[in-house]
């Protein structure tokens, strides 16, 4: 069970390893400025691996059900699937549900670890394998690898890089399954950190933040929602940037030739690629020369 383009290091790891009976994964959603019908990446990958497919609207439904009941699996997995698991398939797998998430359980349990441990200055992360229970990512871990975050990552590069290590972990854990050789760790309720599903105002910039701070939002938030103030009533996302000493009020700009600074609650940044409102990424340089900002105002 899963969807995004996380999950398919490890659909491919486990149809190589493994006889993976069904591949189930969420329904073609619209996507895209022309809003067409798209396959969800698991869904593409799994039909080029002629494995069978199935796309309930709801797991939770008699038909979903009563097709996993004629399987009879022996273990589910579940990376990114994006529904909760109702309970009675939860136990139906003699090894029950085995779940990929890319954090250090109980650490940023929830749909967005990597995003949020970027955003809130994590330096390490990792992928956990743990059993599911009905409580969200609370079951027991089973595995755990340790990846060092490097400073200027991105979340979508984080990503990138987890999910390998993803794969890789998933099958240690099913050999370790079928072997009987686990005992699984009971995770620590008084360390668990929560990783909501981001929204689109997660990604406005405070600028009474400090440099520090906002810029690990920018790079946790990217691609979506992105890191974003308002110019003269137009959404502006601020794509990169670099800490800075300039002493600035929360907001002001600074211009000197054609580079631009952004105050903050404590130091300031540097804008190196920003993206007005409808138009394409583009550097500092070129949106100080296009937009002409004044030297002074404030945004946000």
């Amino acid at each position: 069970m899963g969807t995004p383009e996380f999950a398919v290091p490890s659909l491919e790891a486990a149809a190589e390893a493994h006889d993976v009976a069904l591949v189930v994964t969420q329904p073609d959603r619209p996507a895209g400025r022309g809003k067409k019908l798209t396959a969800p990446p698991v869904k593409a990958r799994a039909l080029e691996l002629l494995l069978d497919v199935y796309q309930p609207e709801k797991i939770r439904e008699d038909e979903a059900w009563t097709r996993l009941e004629a399987i009879r699996p022996d273990v589910v997995v579940v990376v990114g699937y994006g529904q909760f698991i109702p309970k009675r398939i939860l136990e139906l797998p003699r090894h029950g549900c085995v779940n990929v998430h890319s954090s250090l359980l109980p650490k940023y349990r929830g749909a967005a670890p990597a995003n949020w441990a970027i955003a809130r200055g994590e330096t390490v992360s990792g992928v956990s394998t743990m059993r599911l229970v009905p409580k969200m990512d609370a079951g027991d871990v089973l595995l755990q690898r340790e990846i060092k975050i490097g400073p200027e990552e991105t979340a979508a590069e984080l990503n990138a890089r987890l999910a390998p290590v993803g794969a890789d972990l998933l099958l240690e854990t099913l050999a370790g399954l079928e072997a009987g050789s686990f005992e699984p760790q009971a995770q620590d309720e008084s360390a668990v950190t929560f990783a909501p599903l981001m929204k689109r105002e997660d990604g406005e910039i405070d600028w009474t933040m400090g440099a520090g701070e906002i810029l690990n939002r920018m790079r946790g938030f990217d691609p979506w929602p992105g890191a974003y103030t308002s110019r003269g009533g137009k959404r502006l996302h601020v794509r990169r940037a670099s800490v800075s000493e300039k002493d600035l009020g929360p907001g002001e700009i600074r211009i000197d030739g054609d580079r631009l600074w952004v105050g903050t609650g404590e130091g300031s940044l540097e804008a190196l690629e920003v993206q007005p409102e409808g138009k394409k990424r583009m550097s500092a340089s070129d949106f100080v020369r296009g937009y002409r900002p004044e030297d002074g105002e404030v945004w946000g």
